[in-house]
């Protein structure tokens, strides 16, 4: 499909925490053309959240960005992945990670903790294209890669995802996270960002180390990011710029972009997700 910014419909979803996806609002991401919604942060493991949206809509899919492991038995995510299934077959994909030793005592040994999970969705019937990990070293990707339908990176470049896909082969799905900002003045954007990236995210080993290994200094990552920092986690422009920058993603070898609309607070991300869907598809 041609389109003025040379985005294929469906290719851009939407990354949303639970307490901001009403039924409503999922009613009208589809309609916009949007992908899939990706209800952020760690929504529990019973799916209800993901249940409740499936219900509201058609088309569009769900996912979770993530189940935590820590925080959830992997037989009872399993359970919960087979009645959404039954419910609506098809439209679910079950993403999971390891979260942050910085908000668990349980943090140990994460990789090894993943397959074990893995080994347990996989004697629980829950195919391995069905779900995805959040993963941004090179040795969760390959994991993704080799026992996942792929990967779902947070807080990511076009580099990152450019890194990712090489590592990962061209057969697995790459869904990274973008923050953007609907705004053309560099300062009012970042002012909206900034706060965004800052806390908790440059406060957490694994995004820093991942930030590191893409080129960012200790510079960069200090006194809340670099302008140049910023302007990279949270894309800000009009809608056309910005879906230029979602772009970027799709041509490093993304398979979809999972835009985090940010806006001032108590400001509804409604008529944004209209200007950039029509910038995206027309």
């Amino acid at each position: 499909m041609s389109t003025a910014a040379g985005v294929a419909r469906g290719t851009v979803g939407v990354w949303r925490h639970a307490n901001g996806l009403t039924p409503e609002r999922a009613v009208e991401l589809e309609r916009l053309g949007y992908g899939r919604i990706w209800i952020g942060g760690s929504p529990d493991g019973s799916l209800d959240s993901a249940e409740r949206l499936l219900d509201a809509t058609t088309t569009i899919g769900l996912a979770t960005g993530i189940v935590n492991i820590w925080q959830d038995d992997a037989h009872k995510v399993a359970a919960s992945f087979r009645r959404l299934e039954e419910r609506h077959p098809g439209r679910f994909l079950l993403g999971i990670g390891a979260g942050h030793r910085e908000h668990t005592d349980r943090y140990t040994q994460p990789y090894e903790a993943l397959v074990a999970y893995l080994d347990v969705l996989d004697a629980e019937g829950v195919p391995q294209d069905r779900r995805v990990l959040a993963a941004l070293g090179p040795r969760v990707l390959k994991l993704a890669a080799d026992r996942a339908g792929g990967a779902h990176p947070y807080l990511v470049t076009p580099g990152h995802t450019r890194q990712a896909r090489e590592i990962m082969g061209k057969d697995a799905l790459l869904a990274p996270e973008q923050k953007v900002v609907l705004d053309s003045d560099p300062e009012r954007a970042r002012a909206i960002g900034r706060p965004r990236v800052e806390s908790p995210y440059l406060h957490l080993v694994n995004y820093t180390a991942s930030l590191r290994r893409l080129g960012w200094s200790d510079a960069d990552l200090a006194d809340g990011g670099s302008d140049a920092l910023i302007d990279a986690l949270a894309v800000h422009g009009t809608p056309e710029q910005v879906a230029q920058g979602l772009r970027a993603h799709l041509d490093a070898g993304a398979d979809e972009v999972a835009v985090q609309l940010l806006t001032r607070e108590g400001e509804s991300p409604d008529p944004g997700f209209r200007d950039l869907a029509q910038a995206l598809w027309g």
